[in-house]
């Protein structure tokens, strides 16, 4: 049987991000996908055109829907809404957490989309913290979502690794900062756990098709926690899986273009 992931997000209408990032990925990297839709999305490649919140009720009954009939081996959230969203998603995963306690969480804490435009308001970040934190096994900030939660500049790697340490110590999971927004061509992710700090090196691949990265690492890393793999090889694996569907990526659209999950599929002929 192949490993459960349940995705909670919202949607992106260009494929590239979001729950068709989530799925694609699962899927590519064979994982059986559910999904949870907390808002649909017009956006492309050029950015945010428009978001219309799912009702938090609604998402709930999604989420039960799936989990009392399919169940899960791990969950992946992203966008989430509002607070009542918000409210909504960590209830049900404390609730399925209590007859499942090792399934593994993963946060990807959503805020701010690749374009630029707000995807979470100031008044629900604190709701995140509260509530979905609390259900966390690893959170995957990128560096501008960790400013904002630490309430620090972030600007050269001993800042990442203050932030990494804060973040982990603040909510108790273990901590994925990525560092794509840092300047350089040598990238460098810190994953905080309770054994340390762990840095994980690559290139910076020269390309504009980057949109929905983050979506895509938080779901494989999520489809690799499933399967079994140990934290930091799991999070070694997302890294690869990530860079070849940069190295792959379609080149579609005309601003941040989308990657190429299916880079693990075999081409027919």
């Amino acid at each position: 049987m192949p490993a459960r992931v349940f995705s909670i997000a919202g949607s992106d209408s260009g494929g590239g991000a979001g729950i068709q990032a989530d799925i694609k990925a699962i899927t590519a990297l064979k994982g059986y996908a559910m999904t949870a839709i907390t808002a649909l999305t017009a956006q492309n490649t050029l950015g945010v055109h428009g978001i219309f919140p799912v009702p938090a009720e609604f998402v709930r009954q999604q989420i039960r829907c799936v989990l009392d009939d399919i169940g899960t081996d791990a969950f992946k959230t992203g966008m989430v809404g509002g607070a009542a969203e918000v409210q909504v998603v960590a209830e049900e995963i404390a609730l399925y957490r209590r007859k499942y306690p090792t399934i593994p969480v993963v946060v990807d804490p959503v805020m701010v989309a690749k374009g630029g435009a707000a995807l979470l308001a100031d008044d629900v970040v604190g709701v995140v913290q509260k509530s979905l934190f609390a259900q966390a096994t690893v959170i995957t900030p990128n560096l501008p979502e960790a400013e904002r939660l630490t309430r620090q500049s972030i600007t050269t790697r001993a800042a990442m690794r203050t932030a990494a340490r804060l973040l982990h110590q603040e909510t108790g999971a273990a901590v994925l900062l990525k560092g794509g927004h840092m300047e350089g061509d040598e990238l460098v992710d810190i994953l905080a756990d309770e054994t340390g700090l762990t840095e994980f090196f690559s290139q910076r691949v020269q390309t504009r098709h980057t949109h929905g990265t983050g979506c895509t690492l938080a779901s494989a890393l999520a489809t690799y926690l499933a399967q079994g793999l140990a934290l930091q090889e799991a999070v070694a694996h997302a890294r690869e899986y990530v860079r070849q569907a940069i190295l792959h990526a379609p080149e579609l659209g005309h601003g941040a273009g989308p990657l190429w999950h299916a880079h693990t599929v075999p081409k027919a002929g």
